[in-house]
């Protein structure tokens, strides 16, 4: 029986030796896995040399599948080619080709022969559904890669950079060091273990490996207790604010305490900082707010004091309502939303200012790299919505109805006092610094950027 074949090509405007390289980098597969396929890299050996493989672990329905892809043939700066050892199709064959039609323009073309479990009844009643997946994958793919090449393109120029993370394994972590490192740049995670590869570092020891920190560049600080992960009480609003203040306030005056300082440090703070602010807009000249979450800002931002006083570059990002299927509120909602079970939270009223994971991590490399930026960055998308637009919007884009409200006291009842500043609070926050620097957003729009992550 023939395979099906699934090609797409893209016009990308690099030389092929840029786009070529970019896909044998660490973390160029993570970036391009799109976020709503239940789809994780276990393992991948970077390089695309013949005979390495790459290891992930998927769903087949109820199923959990591993898939072990291959690569066979490496040409360099024309193809590479893996083809699937074990996984969810019955056959898979994937070549992607390069070509240059200039000395600053090339193409990606992705072939793939490949053929759908179960035979020709598998065929039969799943291909159309098969095929729409793999269609969406790719497109994706090339989307992805040619938004990344361009945000690190006005930068080729420069040597690449060694830039530590802390909380590098977390949702923001992740993409970020896949992205740096895709971009050329070395990036060092800071981790608690001693076991793992990297910078050891433990705030509430008082240990650090500084020895390891010698020579890098900047320091992308993102390590802190989750803000949802639990119920609040005395107990854990101190683990969330200790976790902050005093894990930055050791490693500012750890990087102060360098004999070569890095250029600039990048912590993360949130838009909590502005409080409950009704539909006023702020920016990054707003002064704090009232309550828990804006006093734990505050003191948060404070807290890199000894970095800027040793003369490191300072960026503190506040970061929105981080959207992404794969963590965070947008994870949380997708359940009952598309169950049908969805509704406004309050009022509706409320204004929601969110981000997309593609953009905090884009935002976050241009702090990096513009020496302009100090202080606050409002990292938040420039057109906020309300908690009743959000609702409509996304129930519009999984084809949900969304009749189910939840009243403000039921929030309370469910949450707490996490609800009043986490879902019912509003903040119409303006991304001012990051405009006023000529950051080029990917999804400025609610609705577009759902249906992107979302793949829809």
């Amino acid at each position: 029986m023939p395979h099906q074949v699934f090609q797409l090509r893209s016009e990308v405007p690099a030389p092929v030796e840029v786009v070529f390289r970019w896909h044998q980098r660490p973390g160029a597969l993570e970036r391009l896995t799109p976020p709503w396929e239940s789809l994780t890299v276990q393992s991948y050996e970077p390089g695309l040399a013949p005979g390495t493989q790459a290891k992930l672990i998927t769903k087949v329905g109820p199923f959990r599948v591993t898939w072990v892809a291959e690569h066979r043939e490496l040409i360099e700066n024309r193809l590479f080619r893996d083809v699937q050892l074990s996984g969810p199709f019955a056959h898979w064959d994937h070549e992607h080709r390069f070509g240059a039609t200039d000395t600053t323009h090339s193409y990606l073309e992705d072939h793939v022969e490949y053929s759908a479990p179960g035979g020709s009844l598998g065929r039969m009643l799943g291909g159309g559904f098969v095929a729409g997946k793999i269609e969406r994958m790719f497109r994706y793919r090339h989307a992805t890669m040619l938004a990344d090449l361009a945000a690190h393109q006005p930068y080729q120029e420069n040597r690449p950079m060694k830039i530590a993370i802390t909380g590098a394994s977390g949702l923001v972590g992740k993409q970020l060091s896949a992205f740096l490192s895709t971009g050329g740049h070395e990036v060092v995670p800071m981790t608690r273990s001693r076991e793992k590869s990297g910078v050891y570092w433990n705030y509430k020891k008082g240990e650090i490996d500084q020895a390891s920190l010698a020579g890098v560049d900047a320091v992308v600080h993102l390590a802190g207790e989750g803000i949802a992960d639990s119920r609040w009480n005395e107990k854990q609003k101190a683990k969330i604010r200790n976790s902050r203040v005093d894990g930055t306030t050791f490693l500012s005056n750890q990087l102060a305490a360098l004999s070569i300082l890095p250029k600039s440090l990048i912590c993360a703070s949130a838009i909590g900082y502005y409080g409950d602010s009704g539909d006023q807009p702020v920016d990054e000249t707003s002064p704090a707010g009232a309550g828990f979450l804006p006093d734990v800002c505050r003191v948060w931002e404070l807290a890199c004091a000894p970095a800027a006083s040793a003369g490191i570059r300072v960026a503190n990002v506040r970061l929105g309502v981080v959207l992404s299927p794969q963590g965070g509120a947008l994870a949380k909602m997708l359940l009952p939303f598309k169950l049908g079970a969805g509704g406004v939270i309050g009022s509706g009223k409320q204004v929601w200012s969110w981000i997309t994971l593609d953009d905090v991590i884009g935002a976050i490399h241009h702090c990096i790299m513009n020496d302009q930026l100090v202080g606050p960055v409002n990292l938040t998308a420039p057109n906020p919505v309300t908690n009743r637009e959000f609702t409509k919007t996304l129930g519009r884009v999984l084809n949900r109805p969304t009749i189910f409200p939840m009243p403000g006291f039921a929030a309370r009842l469910a949450l707490g006092e996490m609800a009043d500043d986490l879902l019912l609070a509003s903040s119409r926050v303006t991304p001012a610094r990051l405009l006023e620097t000529n950051y080029t957003f990917r999804d400025p729009e609610l609705e577009p950027a759902l249906r992107r992550i979302l793949g829809r």
